[in-house]
Protein backbone atom coordinates (compact mmCIF):
# COMPACT_ATOMS: atom_id res chain seq x y z
CA UNK A 1 0.00 0.00 0.00
CA UNK A 2 1.50 3.36 -1.00
CA UNK A 3 2.61 5.61 1.82
CA UNK A 4 0.91 9.03 1.49
CA UNK A 5 4.25 10.65 2.38
CA UNK A 6 5.74 9.16 -0.78
CA UNK A 7 3.91 10.61 -3.74
CA UNK A 8 6.30 9.20 -6.33
CA UNK A 9 4.97 11.40 -9.13
CA UNK A 10 5.45 14.57 -7.05
CA UNK A 11 8.94 13.39 -6.08
CA UNK A 12 9.75 12.70 -9.73
CA UNK A 13 8.65 16.22 -10.75
CA UNK A 14 10.87 17.70 -8.04
CA UNK A 15 13.83 15.58 -9.16
CA UNK A 16 13.23 16.43 -12.83
CA UNK A 17 13.18 20.18 -12.16
CA UNK A 18 16.38 19.95 -10.12
CA UNK A 19 18.18 17.88 -12.77
CA UNK A 20 17.13 20.16 -15.64
CA UNK A 21 18.28 23.27 -13.77
CA UNK A 22 21.53 21.62 -12.67
CA UNK A 23 22.46 20.39 -16.14
CA UNK A 24 21.33 23.49 -18.04
CA UNK A 25 24.90 24.66 -18.76
CA UNK A 26 26.47 21.19 -19.01
CA UNK A 27 27.90 19.96 -22.30
CA UNK A 28 27.88 16.51 -23.86
CA UNK A 29 25.24 15.21 -21.42
CA UNK A 30 24.17 11.58 -21.38
CA UNK A 31 21.87 9.76 -18.97
CA UNK A 32 22.47 6.28 -17.57
CA UNK A 33 19.80 4.57 -15.48
CA UNK A 34 20.57 1.76 -13.05
CA UNK A 35 18.15 -1.15 -13.49
CA UNK A 36 15.34 -1.23 -12.72
CA UNK A 37 13.93 1.81 -10.93
CA UNK A 38 16.74 4.09 -12.03
CA UNK A 39 16.26 2.95 -15.62
CA UNK A 40 12.58 3.91 -15.50
CA UNK A 41 13.43 7.35 -14.09
CA UNK A 42 16.21 7.82 -16.66
CA UNK A 43 13.85 6.96 -19.53
CA UNK A 44 11.42 9.66 -18.49
CA UNK A 45 14.17 12.22 -17.84
CA UNK A 46 15.77 11.53 -21.23
CA UNK A 47 12.42 11.97 -22.98
CA UNK A 48 11.79 15.30 -21.21
CA UNK A 49 15.31 16.54 -21.96
CA UNK A 50 15.36 15.30 -25.59
CA UNK A 51 18.29 13.01 -24.82
CA UNK A 52 16.81 9.75 -26.10
CA UNK A 53 19.85 9.07 -28.28
CA UNK A 54 22.11 9.62 -25.25
CA UNK A 55 20.28 7.26 -22.90
CA UNK A 56 21.88 4.14 -21.50
CA UNK A 57 21.13 1.47 -18.94
CA UNK A 58 23.41 -0.35 -16.56
CA UNK A 59 23.09 -3.55 -14.56
CA UNK A 60 25.67 -3.61 -11.77
CA UNK A 61 25.13 -7.24 -10.71
CA UNK A 62 28.64 -8.39 -11.69
CA UNK A 63 30.31 -5.25 -10.35
CA UNK A 64 28.99 -5.32 -6.79
CA UNK A 65 31.55 -5.95 -4.07
CA UNK A 66 29.03 -8.20 -2.32
CA UNK A 67 28.37 -10.32 -5.44
CA UNK A 68 29.75 -13.48 -3.80
CA UNK A 69 27.48 -13.09 -0.78
CA UNK A 70 24.32 -11.96 -2.62
CA UNK A 71 24.58 -13.86 -5.89
CA UNK A 72 22.70 -12.78 -8.99
CA UNK A 73 19.18 -11.42 -9.23
CA UNK A 74 16.79 -13.58 -11.19
CA UNK A 75 16.71 -11.01 -13.98
CA UNK A 76 20.16 -9.79 -14.96
CA UNK A 77 19.68 -7.32 -17.80
CA UNK A 78 22.31 -6.38 -20.35
CA UNK A 79 24.09 -3.09 -19.91
CA UNK A 80 23.38 -0.79 -22.87
CA UNK A 81 25.61 2.23 -23.42
CA UNK A 82 24.92 3.32 -27.04
CA UNK A 83 26.98 6.53 -26.90
CA UNK A 84 30.60 7.53 -26.31
CA UNK A 85 31.30 7.71 -22.56
CA UNK A 86 34.74 9.26 -23.03
CA UNK A 87 34.50 12.96 -22.18
CA UNK A 88 30.74 12.91 -21.53
CA UNK A 89 28.89 14.46 -18.61
CA UNK A 90 27.02 11.43 -17.28
CA UNK A 91 23.89 11.72 -15.19
CA UNK A 92 23.73 8.42 -13.30
CA UNK A 93 20.17 7.77 -12.12
CA UNK A 94 18.99 5.46 -9.35
CA UNK A 95 15.68 5.23 -7.53
CA UNK A 96 16.94 4.86 -3.95
CA UNK A 97 20.37 5.80 -2.59
CA UNK A 98 21.21 3.73 0.47
CA UNK A 99 24.65 2.24 1.22
CA UNK A 100 26.35 3.65 -1.88
CA UNK A 101 27.49 0.22 -3.07
CA UNK A 102 25.25 0.18 -6.15
CA UNK A 103 26.50 3.63 -7.15
CA UNK A 104 30.13 2.57 -6.69
CA UNK A 105 29.53 -0.52 -8.83
CA UNK A 106 27.85 1.57 -11.54
CA UNK A 107 30.76 4.01 -11.65
CA UNK A 108 33.22 1.11 -11.94
CA UNK A 109 31.23 -0.31 -14.84
CA UNK A 110 30.96 3.08 -16.58
CA UNK A 111 34.76 3.38 -16.57
CA UNK A 112 34.93 0.13 -18.55
CA UNK A 113 33.30 2.12 -21.38
CA UNK A 114 35.57 5.16 -21.16
CA UNK A 115 36.49 8.04 -18.90
CA UNK A 116 33.64 10.53 -18.53
CA UNK A 117 34.41 14.21 -17.98
CA UNK A 118 32.04 14.16 -15.02
CA UNK A 119 29.53 11.85 -13.34
CA UNK A 120 26.63 13.31 -11.40
CA UNK A 121 24.19 11.22 -9.38
CA UNK A 122 20.42 11.69 -9.26
CA UNK A 123 18.26 9.69 -6.85
CA UNK A 124 14.55 9.88 -6.22
CA UNK A 125 15.06 9.15 -2.50
CA UNK A 126 18.11 9.19 -0.23
CA UNK A 127 17.43 6.94 2.75
CA UNK A 128 20.78 7.47 4.49
CA UNK A 129 22.74 4.53 5.88
CA UNK A 130 25.80 5.15 3.73
CA UNK A 131 28.66 2.66 3.92
CA UNK A 132 30.70 4.50 1.28
CA UNK A 133 31.34 8.26 0.90
CA UNK A 134 28.83 8.81 -1.90
CA UNK A 135 26.29 11.62 -2.14
CA UNK A 136 23.66 12.49 -4.73
CA UNK A 137 23.97 15.73 -6.67
CA UNK A 138 20.20 15.72 -7.20
CA UNK A 139 17.71 14.15 -4.79
CA UNK A 140 13.97 14.66 -4.43
CA UNK A 141 13.51 13.45 -0.85
CA UNK A 142 15.54 12.30 2.13
CA UNK A 143 14.09 9.87 4.65
CA UNK A 144 15.43 7.68 7.46
CA UNK A 145 14.14 4.11 7.52
CA UNK A 146 15.03 1.14 9.71
CA UNK A 147 17.38 -1.34 8.01
CA UNK A 148 14.62 -3.96 7.69
CA UNK A 149 12.49 -1.63 5.59
CA UNK A 150 13.08 -1.06 1.88
CA UNK A 151 11.70 1.47 -0.56
CA UNK A 152 10.32 -0.05 -3.74
CA UNK A 153 9.66 1.99 -6.87
CA UNK A 154 7.06 0.58 -9.25
CA UNK A 155 5.95 1.72 -12.68
CA UNK A 156 2.38 1.17 -13.80
CA UNK A 157 1.42 0.29 -17.37
CA UNK A 158 0.63 3.96 -18.00
CA UNK A 159 4.15 4.95 -16.88
CA UNK A 160 3.15 6.47 -13.54
CA UNK A 161 5.42 5.80 -10.58
CA UNK A 162 4.47 4.58 -7.12
CA UNK A 163 6.76 4.25 -4.12
CA UNK A 164 6.06 1.83 -1.28
CA UNK A 165 7.77 0.70 1.89
CA UNK A 166 8.47 -3.02 1.98
CA UNK A 167 8.86 -4.60 5.40
CA UNK A 168 11.36 -7.37 4.67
Amino acid sequence: MPNPDFDAEALYRKLSESVKAGLEQAENVAIVGIYSGGAWLAERLAAEMNLGARLGFIDVSFYRDDYAAKGLHAEVKPTQIPFEVEGATILLVDDVLYTGRTTRAAINELFDYGRPAKIQLAALVDRGGRELPIAADFVAHTVALPAEQHLVLDRADDGRFSLTVDHA
